[in-house]
């Protein structure tokens, strides 16, 4: 089984970063009101980056280390991973 550590952009351009090991059902329910409550007043939610463990804790750690980078080191997470996909 995968495990996943991602950032959401919300609507109101904060970030939101969760652990999941189901990425687009999860997603989905952010999306439908029913995910985490910071996201529920912030709907539409993007997924703007994501990681993928082997293990839970792995990507435990990750999601921790993660919400405490500032807003400008996620944003630079972020970029480097965007840039690195873009075909």
């Amino acid at each position: 089984m995968n495990h996943f550590i991602y950032i959401l952009e919300c609507s109101d351009s904060s970030y939101y970063t969760g652990y999941t090991n189901q990425l687009d059902k999860r997603i989905k329910t952010h999306n439908l009101g029913k995910g985490a409550k910071y996201t529920r007043s912030r709907l539409p939610v993007k997924l703007v980056y994501t990681e993928k463990y082997e293990t839970k804790s792995e990507a435990l750690k990750r999601e921790y280390a993660i919400k405490k980078l500032s807003r400008k080191q996620k944003i630079e997470l972020i970029k480097s991973y965007n840039n690195e996909y873009i075909y």
